[in-house]
Protein backbone atom coordinates (compact mmCIF):
# COMPACT_ATOMS: atom_id res chain seq x y z
CA UNK A 1 0.00 0.00 0.00
CA UNK A 2 0.98 3.62 -0.70
CA UNK A 3 0.66 6.67 1.52
CA UNK A 4 1.44 9.90 1.14
CA UNK A 5 0.69 12.02 4.54
CA UNK A 6 0.53 15.81 3.92
CA UNK A 7 0.91 17.43 6.81
CA UNK A 8 2.17 21.26 7.50
CA UNK A 9 5.05 20.27 10.12
CA UNK A 10 7.01 17.10 10.33
CA UNK A 11 9.47 16.52 13.01
CA UNK A 12 12.24 16.58 12.47
CA UNK A 13 12.05 19.17 9.48
CA UNK A 14 10.07 21.43 11.83
CA UNK A 15 7.80 21.72 14.66
CA UNK A 16 5.49 23.90 16.72
CA UNK A 17 3.81 20.98 18.92
CA UNK A 18 2.05 17.66 18.73
CA UNK A 19 1.21 17.47 14.89
CA UNK A 20 4.82 17.10 13.93
CA UNK A 21 5.65 14.77 16.39
CA UNK A 22 2.78 12.57 15.29
CA UNK A 23 3.35 12.99 11.81
CA UNK A 24 7.09 12.55 11.86
CA UNK A 25 6.64 9.36 14.08
CA UNK A 26 3.84 7.16 12.10
CA UNK A 27 5.52 6.87 9.01
CA UNK A 28 8.21 5.30 10.07
CA UNK A 29 5.74 2.66 12.43
CA UNK A 30 3.48 2.55 8.82
CA UNK A 31 7.29 1.99 7.10
CA UNK A 32 8.40 -0.93 9.62
CA UNK A 33 5.05 -3.16 8.75
CA UNK A 34 5.40 -3.06 5.12
CA UNK A 35 4.20 0.14 3.94
CA UNK A 36 5.47 2.54 1.03
CA UNK A 37 5.03 5.65 3.05
CA UNK A 38 5.88 9.32 1.96
CA UNK A 39 5.40 12.72 3.55
CA UNK A 40 4.59 16.03 2.27
CA UNK A 41 4.88 19.51 3.82
CA UNK A 42 6.42 23.50 2.94
CA UNK A 43 10.02 23.87 3.09
CA UNK A 44 9.32 26.35 5.60
CA UNK A 45 12.70 28.52 7.14
CA UNK A 46 15.18 26.83 8.80
CA UNK A 47 14.62 23.71 7.49
CA UNK A 48 17.92 23.59 5.32
CA UNK A 49 20.22 24.65 7.51
CA UNK A 50 19.00 21.51 9.48
CA UNK A 51 21.95 19.54 7.32
CA UNK A 52 19.16 17.31 5.80
CA UNK A 53 19.92 16.48 2.01
CA UNK A 54 17.83 18.37 -0.32
CA UNK A 55 17.53 17.12 -4.04
CA UNK A 56 16.37 19.49 -6.89
CA UNK A 57 15.23 17.36 -9.59
CA UNK A 58 13.51 19.70 -11.71
CA UNK A 59 10.26 18.67 -10.39
CA UNK A 60 8.34 22.13 -10.79
CA UNK A 61 4.39 22.46 -10.50
CA UNK A 62 1.96 25.34 -10.88
CA UNK A 63 -0.86 25.72 -9.20
CA UNK A 64 -3.29 28.29 -9.94
CA UNK A 65 -4.81 30.40 -7.37
CA UNK A 66 -7.38 33.07 -8.24
CA UNK A 67 -6.24 34.12 -11.28
CA UNK A 68 -2.41 33.59 -11.65
CA UNK A 69 -0.38 30.56 -11.57
CA UNK A 70 1.67 29.88 -8.86
CA UNK A 71 4.94 28.18 -9.40
CA UNK A 72 7.19 26.34 -7.10
CA UNK A 73 9.88 23.20 -6.65
CA UNK A 74 9.38 20.49 -4.86
CA UNK A 75 12.44 19.45 -3.29
CA UNK A 76 13.12 16.00 -2.24
CA UNK A 77 14.83 15.10 0.99
CA UNK A 78 14.63 12.66 3.54
CA UNK A 79 14.59 11.37 7.56
CA UNK A 80 15.28 8.15 8.86
CA UNK A 81 14.76 6.19 5.58
CA UNK A 82 10.97 8.31 4.83
CA UNK A 83 11.14 9.79 1.81
CA UNK A 84 9.90 13.97 2.03
CA UNK A 85 8.63 16.37 -0.49
CA UNK A 86 9.20 19.67 0.33
CA UNK A 87 7.77 22.93 -1.09
CA UNK A 88 9.76 25.48 -1.96
CA UNK A 89 7.96 28.91 -2.19
CA UNK A 90 9.87 31.53 -0.53
CA UNK A 91 6.73 33.71 -0.53
CA UNK A 92 4.45 31.80 1.36
CA UNK A 93 6.67 29.91 3.51
CA UNK A 94 10.34 31.45 4.46
CA UNK A 95 8.68 32.94 7.51
CA UNK A 96 10.20 33.01 11.01
CA UNK A 97 7.01 31.38 12.44
CA UNK A 98 4.94 29.06 10.68
CA UNK A 99 1.18 30.03 10.85
CA UNK A 100 1.24 33.13 13.12
CA UNK A 101 3.34 35.29 15.12
CA UNK A 102 2.35 36.11 18.95
CA UNK A 103 0.18 38.92 17.54
CA UNK A 104 -1.48 37.21 14.95
CA UNK A 105 -2.54 35.00 12.01
CA UNK A 106 -1.00 36.10 8.88
CA UNK A 107 -2.47 37.52 6.75
CA UNK A 108 -2.28 35.37 3.98
CA UNK A 109 -2.74 32.23 5.11
CA UNK A 110 -5.75 31.18 3.58
CA UNK A 111 -3.92 31.45 0.00
CA UNK A 112 -0.73 30.19 1.48
CA UNK A 113 -2.62 26.79 2.61
CA UNK A 114 -4.88 27.01 -0.96
CA UNK A 115 -1.96 26.40 -2.54
CA UNK A 116 -0.54 23.96 -0.50
CA UNK A 117 -3.50 21.75 -0.76
CA UNK A 118 -2.75 21.90 -4.51
CA UNK A 119 1.10 21.48 -4.40
CA UNK A 120 0.22 17.94 -2.64
CA UNK A 121 -1.86 16.65 -6.01
CA UNK A 122 0.85 18.86 -8.55
CA UNK A 123 3.34 16.86 -6.79
CA UNK A 124 1.87 13.66 -7.10
CA UNK A 125 1.50 14.20 -10.78
CA UNK A 126 5.06 15.56 -11.31
CA UNK A 127 7.01 12.85 -9.10
CA UNK A 128 5.08 9.56 -10.08
CA UNK A 129 5.05 8.28 -6.83
CA UNK A 130 1.04 8.09 -7.05
CA UNK A 131 -0.43 7.03 -3.36
CA UNK A 132 -3.21 4.57 -2.84
CA UNK A 133 -4.37 7.31 -0.09
CA UNK A 134 -3.18 10.77 0.98
CA UNK A 135 -3.40 11.08 5.02
CA UNK A 136 -4.32 14.68 5.42
CA UNK A 137 -3.88 16.47 8.79
CA UNK A 138 -5.78 19.46 10.68
CA UNK A 139 -7.22 22.46 8.23
CA UNK A 140 -4.09 23.38 6.73
CA UNK A 141 -4.37 20.19 4.07
CA UNK A 142 -7.87 19.90 4.41
CA UNK A 143 -8.67 21.12 1.03
CA UNK A 144 -6.74 18.55 -0.81
CA UNK A 145 -9.64 16.09 -0.80
CA UNK A 146 -11.91 19.15 -1.71
CA UNK A 147 -9.71 19.99 -4.98
CA UNK A 148 -9.07 16.02 -5.42
CA UNK A 149 -13.05 15.72 -6.03
CA UNK A 150 -13.64 19.25 -8.10
CA UNK A 151 -10.57 20.55 -9.76
CA UNK A 152 -9.04 17.30 -10.44
CA UNK A 153 -12.01 14.90 -10.38
CA UNK A 154 -11.29 13.73 -14.09
CA UNK A 155 -7.30 13.35 -13.75
CA UNK A 156 -6.64 9.88 -14.83
CA UNK A 157 -3.47 10.33 -12.28
CA UNK A 158 -5.28 11.05 -9.26
CA UNK A 159 -8.64 8.87 -10.46
CA UNK A 160 -8.09 6.35 -7.61
CA UNK A 161 -6.32 8.14 -5.16
CA UNK A 162 -8.59 7.91 -1.77
CA UNK A 163 -8.44 9.95 1.37
CA UNK A 164 -8.16 10.34 5.00
CA UNK A 165 -8.49 13.60 6.71
CA UNK A 166 -6.92 12.86 10.75
CA UNK A 167 -8.40 15.88 12.92
CA UNK A 168 -6.00 16.41 15.08
CA UNK A 169 -7.59 19.54 17.16
CA UNK A 170 -10.98 20.94 16.01
CA UNK A 171 -10.39 24.19 17.90
CA UNK A 172 -8.31 24.87 14.60
CA UNK A 173 -10.27 25.02 11.35
CA UNK A 174 -9.04 27.28 9.05
CA UNK A 175 -11.68 30.02 8.46
CA UNK A 176 -11.37 33.14 6.45
CA UNK A 177 -13.82 35.68 4.95
CA UNK A 178 -16.04 34.76 2.20
CA UNK A 179 -14.38 37.12 -0.72
CA UNK A 180 -11.30 34.36 -0.37
CA UNK A 181 -13.67 32.40 -2.77
CA UNK A 182 -11.92 33.16 -5.76
CA UNK A 183 -8.68 31.89 -4.56
CA UNK A 184 -10.13 27.95 -4.71
CA UNK A 185 -11.10 28.36 -8.29
CA UNK A 186 -13.97 26.04 -7.77
CA UNK A 187 -16.79 28.48 -7.66
CA UNK A 188 -19.69 29.63 -5.40
CA UNK A 189 -21.86 26.69 -5.57
CA UNK A 190 -19.09 25.06 -3.38
CA UNK A 191 -20.10 28.10 -0.68
CA UNK A 192 -23.09 26.12 1.61
CA UNK A 193 -24.09 24.79 4.21
CA UNK A 194 -23.53 21.11 2.50
CA UNK A 195 -20.05 22.07 1.45
CA UNK A 196 -17.64 25.60 2.90
CA UNK A 197 -19.69 27.66 3.87
CA UNK A 198 -19.82 28.48 8.12
CA UNK A 199 -21.40 31.03 9.71
CA UNK A 200 -20.72 33.49 6.25
CA UNK A 201 -16.96 32.58 6.20
CA UNK A 202 -15.39 29.71 4.88
CA UNK A 203 -14.40 27.29 6.55
CA UNK A 204 -11.11 24.66 5.30
CA UNK A 205 -11.33 21.60 7.54
CA UNK A 206 -15.43 21.31 7.32
CA UNK A 207 -14.40 21.20 3.47
CA UNK A 208 -11.99 18.35 4.55
CA UNK A 209 -14.39 16.79 6.89
CA UNK A 210 -17.49 17.42 4.03
CA UNK A 211 -15.17 15.48 1.18
CA UNK A 212 -12.71 13.32 3.11
CA UNK A 213 -13.12 9.38 2.17
CA UNK A 214 -12.79 8.58 5.90
CA UNK A 215 -11.96 10.94 8.90
CA UNK A 216 -10.39 10.11 12.33
CA UNK A 217 -9.28 12.02 15.83
CA UNK A 218 -6.61 11.08 17.69
CA UNK A 219 -7.99 9.41 20.85
CA UNK A 220 -11.55 7.39 20.71
CA UNK A 221 -13.20 9.92 23.67
CA UNK A 222 -12.42 12.64 21.34
CA UNK A 223 -14.08 11.64 18.23
CA UNK A 224 -17.37 11.26 20.55
CA UNK A 225 -16.83 14.50 22.10
CA UNK A 226 -16.59 16.22 19.05
CA UNK A 227 -19.84 15.63 18.00
CA UNK A 228 -21.64 17.05 21.01
CA UNK A 229 -22.46 20.87 20.88
CA UNK A 230 -20.04 21.09 24.32
CA UNK A 231 -16.84 20.16 21.84
CA UNK A 232 -17.77 20.48 18.63
CA UNK A 233 -16.81 23.63 17.58
CA UNK A 234 -19.56 24.61 15.50
CA UNK A 235 -18.76 21.30 13.35
CA UNK A 236 -20.55 18.66 15.76
CA UNK A 237 -23.75 18.67 13.07
CA UNK A 238 -20.67 17.87 9.94
CA UNK A 239 -19.46 15.14 11.89
CA UNK A 240 -22.44 13.94 13.40
CA UNK A 241 -23.82 13.60 9.60
CA UNK A 242 -20.37 11.03 8.73
CA UNK A 243 -20.55 9.66 12.52
CA UNK A 244 -20.27 6.37 10.24
CA UNK A 245 -16.85 7.63 8.74
CA UNK A 246 -15.60 8.67 12.11
CA UNK A 247 -13.56 7.25 14.03
CA UNK A 248 -11.00 7.46 16.93
CA UNK A 249 -7.09 6.22 17.50
CA UNK A 250 -4.55 6.93 20.39
CA UNK A 251 -1.50 8.52 18.95
CA UNK A 252 1.56 6.31 19.81
CA UNK A 253 4.33 7.91 20.61
CA UNK A 254 8.34 7.50 19.14
CA UNK A 255 10.23 6.10 22.22
CA UNK A 256 13.48 5.70 19.68
CA UNK A 257 13.52 10.12 20.58
CA UNK A 258 11.56 9.85 23.96
CA UNK A 259 13.26 7.14 25.93
CA UNK A 260 15.31 7.95 29.60
CA UNK A 261 17.20 5.03 28.93
CA UNK A 262 18.73 6.50 25.67
CA UNK A 263 17.97 10.06 25.87
CA UNK A 264 20.55 12.48 24.41
CA UNK A 265 19.37 15.46 25.86
CA UNK A 266 19.37 14.59 29.56
CA UNK A 267 22.55 14.48 32.06
CA UNK A 268 22.07 10.99 32.81
CA UNK A 269 19.89 8.27 31.95
CA UNK A 270 17.69 5.76 33.93
CA UNK A 271 14.99 3.47 33.79
CA UNK A 272 12.03 1.54 35.12
CA UNK A 273 14.47 -1.11 36.52
CA UNK A 274 16.87 1.77 38.20
CA UNK A 275 14.97 5.12 38.57
CA UNK A 276 17.68 6.35 40.84
CA UNK A 277 19.11 9.10 38.27
CA UNK A 278 16.15 10.87 37.95
CA UNK A 279 16.99 12.54 40.74
CA UNK A 280 20.05 13.75 39.44
CA UNK A 281 17.83 14.89 36.26
CA UNK A 282 15.69 16.58 38.93
CA UNK A 283 18.55 18.53 39.96
CA UNK A 284 20.00 19.86 36.82
CA UNK A 285 16.14 20.79 35.59
CA UNK A 286 15.88 23.29 39.07
CA UNK A 287 19.01 24.78 38.38
CA UNK A 288 18.01 25.41 34.55
CA UNK A 289 14.84 27.36 36.07
CA UNK A 290 17.00 28.93 38.83
CA UNK A 291 15.29 27.58 41.43
CA UNK A 292 16.11 25.50 44.65
CA UNK A 293 17.94 22.58 43.55
CA UNK A 294 16.39 20.33 46.91
CA UNK A 295 15.29 16.91 46.18
CA UNK A 296 12.41 16.90 48.42
CA UNK A 297 10.77 19.60 47.21
CA UNK A 298 7.71 18.09 44.72
CA UNK A 299 8.10 19.57 41.15
CA UNK A 300 5.63 19.99 38.66
CA UNK A 301 5.62 21.00 34.51
CA UNK A 302 3.85 21.74 32.18
CA UNK A 303 4.91 21.77 28.32
CA UNK A 304 2.55 23.47 26.29
CA UNK A 305 1.41 26.29 23.86
CA UNK A 306 0.34 28.77 26.11
CA UNK A 307 -3.30 29.12 25.02
CA UNK A 308 -6.83 28.66 26.63
CA UNK A 309 -7.58 25.54 25.60
CA UNK A 310 -4.43 24.27 27.53
CA UNK A 311 -6.06 25.75 31.21
CA UNK A 312 -3.77 28.43 31.69
CA UNK A 313 -6.49 30.37 32.66
CA UNK A 314 -6.88 28.09 35.56
CA UNK A 315 -3.36 27.91 36.08
CA UNK A 316 -2.90 31.29 36.28
CA UNK A 317 -5.98 31.80 38.90
CA UNK A 318 -4.41 29.03 41.04
CA UNK A 319 -0.51 30.14 41.06
CA UNK A 320 -1.30 31.38 44.70
CA UNK A 321 -2.61 28.72 45.79
CA UNK A 322 0.28 26.42 43.86
CA UNK A 323 2.83 28.23 45.73
CA UNK A 324 1.38 28.01 49.35
CA UNK A 325 1.52 24.02 48.24
CA UNK A 326 5.18 23.95 49.14
CA UNK A 327 6.03 23.22 45.61
CA UNK A 328 8.26 24.30 42.44
CA UNK A 329 6.98 24.34 39.00
CA UNK A 330 7.82 25.36 35.52
CA UNK A 331 6.25 25.85 32.39
CA UNK A 332 8.09 25.82 29.27
CA UNK A 333 6.01 26.81 25.82
CA UNK A 334 4.97 29.88 23.59
CA UNK A 335 1.64 31.10 22.54
CA UNK A 336 -0.98 33.75 22.86
CA UNK A 337 0.74 37.08 23.81
CA UNK A 338 -1.37 37.23 27.11
CA UNK A 339 -0.07 34.46 28.80
CA UNK A 340 3.97 35.70 27.58
CA UNK A 341 2.81 39.00 29.75
CA UNK A 342 1.07 37.04 32.72
CA UNK A 343 3.32 34.05 33.44
CA UNK A 344 6.23 36.42 33.26
CA UNK A 345 4.82 38.33 35.59
CA UNK A 346 3.73 35.87 38.26
CA UNK A 347 7.47 34.19 37.57
CA UNK A 348 8.35 37.42 39.27
CA UNK A 349 6.29 37.19 41.91
CA UNK A 350 6.56 34.09 43.08
CA UNK A 351 10.92 33.51 42.55
CA UNK A 352 12.48 30.17 43.92
CA UNK A 353 8.44 28.22 43.37
CA UNK A 354 7.29 29.47 39.93
CA UNK A 355 9.37 29.96 36.85
CA UNK A 356 8.49 29.77 32.75
CA UNK A 357 10.27 29.69 29.65
CA UNK A 358 8.79 31.66 26.81
CA UNK A 359 10.29 29.27 23.99
CA UNK A 360 10.05 26.47 21.91
CA UNK A 361 13.63 24.37 23.12
CA UNK A 362 13.63 20.56 22.20
CA UNK A 363 16.26 19.80 24.72
CA UNK A 364 15.17 21.48 27.64
CA UNK A 365 11.47 19.88 26.98
CA UNK A 366 13.34 16.00 27.24
CA UNK A 367 15.16 17.48 30.54
CA UNK A 368 11.44 18.70 31.98
CA UNK A 369 10.50 15.22 31.56
CA UNK A 370 13.17 13.44 32.95
CA UNK A 371 13.51 15.98 35.86
CA UNK A 372 10.16 16.57 37.04
CA UNK A 373 7.79 14.81 39.87
CA UNK A 374 4.55 15.69 38.07
CA UNK A 375 2.89 17.11 34.68
CA UNK A 376 0.20 19.18 35.07
CA UNK A 377 -2.37 18.75 31.82
CA UNK A 378 -5.85 21.03 32.98
CA UNK A 379 -7.21 21.04 29.55
CA UNK A 380 -10.73 22.78 28.45
CA UNK A 381 -10.23 20.13 25.57
CA UNK A 382 -7.36 17.65 24.79
CA UNK A 383 -7.93 15.73 21.18
CA UNK A 384 -4.74 13.28 22.88
CA UNK A 385 -2.09 14.70 24.31
CA UNK A 386 1.57 13.71 23.95
CA UNK A 387 3.00 15.08 27.00
CA UNK A 388 1.42 12.73 29.20
CA UNK A 389 2.43 9.76 27.58
CA UNK A 390 6.31 11.01 27.34
CA UNK A 391 6.11 11.43 31.13
CA UNK A 392 4.58 8.02 31.58
CA UNK A 393 8.00 6.67 30.22
CA UNK A 394 10.28 8.96 32.01
CA UNK A 395 8.33 8.46 35.55
CA UNK A 396 6.52 11.52 36.14
CA UNK A 397 3.08 11.60 37.05
CA UNK A 398 0.38 12.95 35.31
CA UNK A 399 -2.05 15.48 36.71
CA UNK A 400 -4.84 15.81 34.11
CA UNK A 401 -8.76 17.06 33.00
CA UNK A 402 -10.47 14.03 32.06
CA UNK A 403 -11.29 14.80 28.66
CA UNK A 404 -10.40 13.11 24.81
CA UNK A 405 -7.24 11.25 24.90
CA UNK A 406 -6.26 12.13 28.80
CA UNK A 407 -9.54 10.13 29.72
CA UNK A 408 -8.48 7.25 27.48
CA UNK A 409 -4.72 7.30 28.73
CA UNK A 410 -4.26 7.94 31.87
CA UNK A 411 -6.05 5.78 34.71
CA UNK A 412 -7.48 7.75 38.28
CA UNK A 413 -5.25 6.53 40.72
CA UNK A 414 -7.53 7.85 43.70
CA UNK A 415 -10.27 5.90 42.21
CA UNK A 416 -8.30 2.87 41.26
CA UNK A 417 -4.85 2.73 43.66
CA UNK A 418 -3.54 -0.71 42.44
CA UNK A 419 -3.94 0.25 38.55
CA UNK A 420 -3.65 3.79 38.50
CA UNK A 421 -1.14 5.84 36.55
CA UNK A 422 -1.92 9.67 36.84
CA UNK A 423 -4.43 12.10 38.95
CA UNK A 424 -7.35 12.96 37.45
CA UNK A 425 -9.95 15.81 38.00
CA UNK A 426 -12.98 16.57 35.33
CA UNK A 427 -15.29 19.87 36.28
CA UNK A 428 -13.07 22.41 34.71
CA UNK A 429 -12.90 24.97 37.18
CA UNK A 430 -9.35 26.13 39.59
CA UNK A 431 -10.79 23.81 42.73
CA UNK A 432 -11.32 20.52 41.11
CA UNK A 433 -7.50 20.77 39.60
CA UNK A 434 -6.13 22.02 43.03
CA UNK A 435 -7.53 19.06 44.45
CA UNK A 436 -5.90 16.63 41.60
CA UNK A 437 -2.50 18.24 42.36
CA UNK A 438 -3.21 17.63 46.50
CA UNK A 439 -3.95 14.10 46.10
CA UNK A 440 -0.80 13.90 43.67
CA UNK A 441 1.37 15.44 46.73
CA UNK A 442 0.06 13.40 49.38
CA UNK A 443 1.30 10.70 47.76
CA UNK A 444 4.26 12.12 47.14
CA UNK A 445 5.41 12.27 50.59
CA UNK A 446 4.60 8.99 51.08
CA UNK A 447 7.64 7.14 49.41
CA UNK A 448 6.99 3.74 48.54
CA UNK A 449 3.53 4.17 47.29
CA UNK A 450 4.78 6.87 45.27
CA UNK A 451 7.79 4.82 44.01
CA UNK A 452 5.82 2.04 43.32
CA UNK A 453 3.12 4.48 41.08
CA UNK A 454 6.44 5.94 39.31
CA UNK A 455 7.51 2.05 38.80
CA UNK A 456 4.11 1.78 37.01
CA UNK A 457 3.83 4.49 34.59
CA UNK A 458 7.03 3.72 33.17
CA UNK A 459 6.20 0.31 32.12
CA UNK A 460 2.64 1.54 30.06
CA UNK A 461 3.67 1.11 26.38
CA UNK A 462 2.02 3.44 23.87
CA UNK A 463 4.43 2.81 20.95
CA UNK A 464 3.49 3.42 17.82
CA UNK A 465 3.00 -0.49 16.23
CA UNK A 466 -0.80 -0.90 17.54
CA UNK A 467 -1.54 2.74 16.37
CA UNK A 468 -0.59 2.45 12.54
CA UNK A 469 -1.99 -1.04 12.26
CA UNK A 470 -5.15 0.66 13.10
CA UNK A 471 -4.18 3.37 10.59
CA UNK A 472 -3.93 0.41 8.26
CA UNK A 473 -7.56 -0.51 8.55
CA UNK A 474 -8.54 3.38 8.24
CA UNK A 475 -6.57 3.49 4.85
CA UNK A 476 -8.72 -0.20 3.73
CA UNK A 477 -11.90 1.37 3.92
CA UNK A 478 -10.94 4.70 2.77
CA UNK A 479 -9.60 2.86 -0.49
CA UNK A 480 -13.21 0.98 -0.27
CA UNK A 481 -15.35 3.79 0.65
CA UNK A 482 -13.59 5.93 -2.78
CA UNK A 483 -13.92 3.08 -5.26
CA UNK A 484 -17.96 2.35 -4.12
CA UNK A 485 -18.38 6.45 -4.14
Amino acid sequence: MKILIASPEIYPFVKTGGLADVTGALPKALRDIGMDVRVILPKHKGIEELGFPMRYSNHRISCQVSQSFVDAEVVESEYDGITAYLIEKDEYYYRDYLYSTPDGDYLDNAERFIFFAKSILETIKVTGFVPDVIHCNDWETSLAPVFLKTLYKTDPDLAKVATLLTIHNLGYQGIFWHYDMHLLNIGWEYFTAESLEFFGHINFLKGGIVFSDILNTVSKQYSKEIQTPDFGCGLDGALTSRREDLFGIVNGIDYNDWNPEADKFIPVKYSAADPGNKAACKKALQQAFDLPADPRIPLAATISRLADQKGFDLISEAMEEMAALGMQYVILGTGERKYHDLLSQLAKKFPGVFSVRIAYDNALAHLIEAGSDLFLMPSQYEPCGLNQLYSLKYGTVPVVRGVGGLEDTIIDYTRFPKTGTGFKFYEYTKEAMLDAIVRALSLYRDKKSWSDLVARCMKEDFSWGKSAREYVELYKKAIAKHESS
